[in-house]
């Protein structure tokens, strides 16, 4: 009867086999949420990076606007025609260095950047967003005499969305617009009596 007792006791002790593949089981459920959540934190990173690259290559063209207001107001730096956008070329083809006036140059400078001209890797543009695509345009001013031109860059998103409201590289990210992301910054000049 004590060899039975101690039996029992020791087989109380221990793990059965079933309850060491169930643990296991949910080990890797847990494991496979975290790895889930690890690459929408990811994705979530590469999105907001990409938005902050897009604020930055706006707002430089911004401040190079600005500082060409007779040009700018002028309207040589808004283009109209079909096709206008802008970080399509490849920055190895676009001479930037001796354009005729310092919109042009502006222009080509910033299609090298949105094109990705600043960081290269084994002859491949990295420094750029995804796809991006820049638009610039003139919107109506104030009586004022104020001259308004939107700057707008569209690139690719990783995840579906609503399509934005601005036209800029519609239908290059896709038939519904759903990875099209776009941000906007609008120039205000204002009319200060200082033009020639």
């Amino acid at each position: 009867m004590k060899a039975m007792i101690m039996y029992s006791s020791a087989k109380r002790s221990g793990f059965t086999l079933i309850e060491v593949l169930i643990t296991i089981v949910i080990l890797a459920i847990g494991l496979l949420g975290l790895a889930g959540l690890q690459m929408t934190s990811l994705n979530n990173q590469l999105e907001a990076y990409q938005r902050a690259q897009a604020v930055l290559l706006l707002d430089e063209m911004a401040n190079r606007i600005r500082v060409n207001t007779v040009a700018a107001r002028a309207g040589a730096y808004a283009d109209t025609t079909a096709g206008s956008e802008h970080g399509l070329a490849d920055p190895d083809d676009e001479i930037c260095s001796g354009l005729a006036n310092a919109a042009l140059q502006d222009v080509c400078d910033w299609n090298a950047a949105l094109a990705g001209s600043g960081v290269s890797l084994g002859g491949d543009n990295l420094g750029s967003i995804l796809g991006a695509r820049g638009c610039i345009e003139n919107v109506t001013g104030s009586a004022d005499g104020e001259v308004i031109i939107r700057l707008t860059i569209a690139w690719q998103g990783l995840a579906p969305t609503r399509a934005p409201d601005s036209n800029c590289g519609q239908g290059a990210f896709g038939d519904d617009d759903e990875f099209r992301r776009t941000a906007s910054l609008d120039t205000v000049l204002a009319d200060l009596g200082l033009d020639p």
